[in-house]
Formats: structure tokens, C-alpha cells, sequence
């Protein structure tokens, strides 16, 4: 893996992270393999207030545009691409998707993996990053290791007006009802501040597309870790977004760019999301 940007005589600012004065990921030449260790000090979430919730996107999208392949992203990913999915995981307190896409990829509980027990002990995090999935209908299979058997459990975030019986059997499978919304509805833009709530700031977002697209459209994402695979799909997948239209654009600056094996990984940042502030 290389570094593309920034470069070792950029001078733009970096963005504040946890565990600053680690150093900077080397640049390395074509071929070298980058260590967990040096991925997750290249995404280092920045540094919070107390309280405050910092909301990160992860997706895939092909050359032409296609946010995923005969209805999966899997095969437009690839070793690197699944590298720092897993980096990015491991790093967050909570990861944040939709039902349709818990549904259509068969998600399962996150996992601890012992590369990351002391870098999470040493933030206060749990063993693992906690799944929160968004749904107003809350038509799920809670018989799923996602409710039954998770290491933290599973959050199930709905509106208040959600059908009550589908609520208490979340609840009943050991699933942590949250309420972002009045109605059955969920408010895309009070998702993050209500999962911080529950102790969970530093969040990631795998999407889907509709979800993402929501969470644009509000003004809540934060950061945008796009992977850009050198793969042509044609056909007539969605986009990465797949929300609400945006009055004006929201403008993003690019923070770093890697590469492997023809795969850009590319970090963007939202102008105004400024670290510890909303």
C-alpha cells in the first residue's frame, strides 16, 4: 500500500486523532503489506468532546458508479478494501446500518479481535463495536445471531410510534431499543446524538446506499471513507447515496488518499464538521 495524499511535504493541517502523538503510517513502496497498527493510526477517529458524536461512512463503489453488484458490495471489494473495512470497525464504538441492508448481507455480530483489545481498553471501548440497525418497520428475524448472540448487544433504532409488538420482541431477544423520532419514522439527523447517548460517539455507517444518503441529506456525516474499485459493473445499481435530494451541494475535503492494487481509498471530510463541535 502507498500514500498518496497527503504527501511527506504536504502542509495541509492534519485532523486532531486519538492517540496523537503515535506516528504518522510510513510511506511504503508498491507491494508492502501496511500492519493493522499502521491503517488504524491513518483512520484515527479526531479527537471529541465529551458526549459528542462523530459520524463515519465506509462504502465501495465501482468506476462507473455502482454502490454494490447484483445487490452485494462484496464483489467490488477486494484483500486491501477488506483490510480497512475491518480497521474501520475496529476503531468504533457503534456501526450504524439499515435493515434492508442487515437483511440483504446477513449480518452478524462484531466481533473481538485481539489485535485491537488494548488500542479499544485503552479508549474506553467495549471488546467489540456494537451493530445499530435503523428500522421504522422493524420486520427483522430476532431468532439471528445478530439479537441472540452478540458480544455487545444490538441496538434496534426506531421511532417511538413503531409497532409495539415488534419492539418488545426485539427487546425480548436481548436487542437495546432506542428512539430517534416521534413518530414511527426515524429522524435520520437524531440518530447520532441518540446513540451517543448510549455511550457510543465514535460511529461508523456501512450504509446501505438509502441510509447513507439520509444521513447526507440531514447533515450529520461526518467524515466519508470511499473506496473507489478499478472495476466496471454497467447495469443499473445505485449510487453510494440513495437518499432525499441535497437544496445544495454539501461540499467535502479530501483528506487522504491510499492505494493498492489499483483500489483508492480516500477519506473526505465535511466542511464545518469541525472535531468536539456540531
Amino acid at each position: 500500500m502507498r500514500r498518496l495524499l497527503p504527501s511527506p511535504t504536504s502542509s495541509a493541517a492534519p485532523i486532531p486523532r486519538e492517540g496523537a502523538d503515535s506516528p504518522a503510517p510510513p510511506d511504503g513502496p508498491d507491494g508492502r503489506q501496511w500492519s493493522l497498527e499502521e491503517i488504524a493510526d491513518a483512520y484515527a477517529y479526531p479527537v471529541l468532546a465529551p458526549g459528542t458524536p462523530w459520524l463515519r461512512g465506509n462504502m465501495v463503489a465501482s468506476l462507473d458508479g455502482a454502490a454494490h453488484h447484483q445487490g452485494r458490495s462484496q464483489p467490488l471489494s477486494g484483500d486491501a478494501d477488506m483490510r480497512i473495512f475491518g480497521v474501520l470497525r475496529a476503531l468504533a464504538d457503534a456501526v450504524v446500518v439499515g435493515a434492508e441492508t442487515v437483511r440483504r448481507e446477513g449480518y452478524r455480530p462484531a466481533r473481538r479481535r485481539e489485535a485491537f483489545a488494548a488500542r479499544r481498553a485503552a479508549a474506553g471501548q467495549h471488546p467489540a463495536p456494537a451493530i445499530a440497525v435503523v428500522s421504522a418497520s422493524l420486520d427483522l428475524d430476532f431468532s439471528l445471531p445478530l439479537f441472540t448472540e452478540p458480544l455487545v448487544p444490538t441496538l434496534l433504532v426506531t421511532g417511538a410510534a413503531a409497532p409495539a409488538d415488534r419492539q418488545a420482541a426485539a427487546r425480548e431477544a436481548g436487542a437495546v431499543v432506542v428512539h430517534a423520532g416521534e413518530g414511527a419514522a426515524v429522524d435520520p439527523a437524531r440518530v447520532p446524538a441518540v446513540l451517543a447517548e448510549h455511550g457510543h460517539t465514535r460511529l461508523l455507517t456501512e450504509g446501505g446506499p438509502r441510509l447513507l444518503g439520509r444521513f447526507a441529506a440531514a447533515g450529520v456525516l461526518d467524515e466519508l471513507c470511499l473506496t473507489v474499485s478499478p472495476r466496471i459493473t454497467g447495469g443499473d445499481a445505485s449510487r453510494i447515496t440513495d437518499g432525499p435530494g441535497i437544496e445544495a451541494p454539501t461540499e467535502y475535503e479530501l483528506r487522504s488518499v491510499l492505494e493498492e492494487s489499483g483500489f483508492l481509498f480516500t477519506r473526505y471530510r465535511r466542511i464545518g464538521a469541525v472535531p468536539g463541535a456540531r
